[in-house]
């Protein structure tokens, strides 16, 4: 279970949330059994991702994070709920790189440094909200804060990292989201930057025991930040013997049939969890008699 805190500056010109996404990520790679850029990867992107849900000001809202980068890893995707409960999927989990020559995982190669990065935002109106922007350099935080600022000119600074055990178990993972509201002059602009800086890597404020509550505290020095709230925030998937079968009866008849008459069956496997859902002859034909009704 991760846990989540949220902040806002005392004049209410910064807005900030934190998350310690360690269990998050630990779940993520032993459901897929991501390689350790690859954890590194996905990691980043849930914790953010997660964030980014936590913010919505929609019961029941939504939003999708989609890394659609040239890099060795593929696409990866993150949906989160209003709540922050976060799931997450990458498409090749299993390919790992070598490290950078400074040591560390090679996050930007994995994602890609060209491609798109696309936010799409369920907020319970008739349509979505979607943005996409180009790809920064594929190291996700960095990524997320040039979304923020030429998608929906909010000033942001996002940091996320991920430490990998030598064994691919999750030592510690987490990001923090920190965004100018509108007034904010450039005084507050600069002293925020030199509290950012002064703080460090968020890798090594996790792995030192820093919970969320204390590096925002760390960030936000010197803007008296008044607490909003705490809450945790599990890797959750929403799959469901239901919606699987609404999405089998979506392929249409001719579909249906040929399962039933090639393959005497059908396995479905939910990309963000891994759970498997087997369908036998009989139950399809089932479903073939809805597909017809409908």
């Amino acid at each position: 279970m991760g846990k989540t805190v949220r902040m806002i500056s005392s004049d209410g010109f910064i807005a900030a949330s934190a998350i310690d996404a360690t269990d998050i990520v630990q779940r993520a790679h032993e459901i897929h059994g991501t390689s350790h850029t690859a954890s590194a990867a996905l990691g980043r992107v849930l914790a953010v991702t997660s964030l980014i849900g936590g913010g919505l000001k929609v019961d029941g809202g939504s939003v999708t994070v989609r890394f659609d980068g040239d890099g060795a890893g593929g696409r990866i995707i993150a949906v989160a709920a209003s709540d922050g409960a976060v799931r997450g999927w990458v498409e090749r989990p299993m390919v790992d790189l070598e490290r950078r020559e400074d040591g560390k995982l090679d996050v930007g190669s994995f994602v890609g440094h060209e491609g798109s990065l696309t936010i799409i935002k369920d907020l319970g109106m008739r349509d979505p909200y979607v943005g996409t922007v180009g790809l920064v350099g594929g190291e996700v935080a960095e990524d997320i804060a040039g979304y923020f600022v030429e998608s929906e000119q909010i000033p942001t600074a996002c940091a996320a990292g991920v430490l990998v055990a030598p064994d691919g178990s999750i030592l510690s993972a987490g990001a923090y989201l920190v965004q100018l509201l509108p007034g904010a002059g450039e005084d507050v602009v600069d002293k925020l930057e030199r509290a950012i800086v002064g703080a460090g890597a968020v890798t090594k404020l996790f792995s030192a025991g820093n919970g969320p509550e204390a590096i925002l505290r760390t960030l936000l020095d010197g803007f008296d930040p008044i607490k909003l709230d705490e809450y945790d925030t599990p890797y959750r998937c929403d799959c469901s013997l239901e919606r699987v079968e609404r999405a089998l009866v979506s392929t249409g008849k001719a579909a249906l049939q040929e399962m039933i008459e090639k393959d005497r069956g059908a396995e479905v496997t939910c990309q963000f969890c891994d759970k498997v859902y087997r369908f036998t002859s009989e139950n399809l034909a089932e479903l073939l008699k809805r597909a017809t009704r409908d």
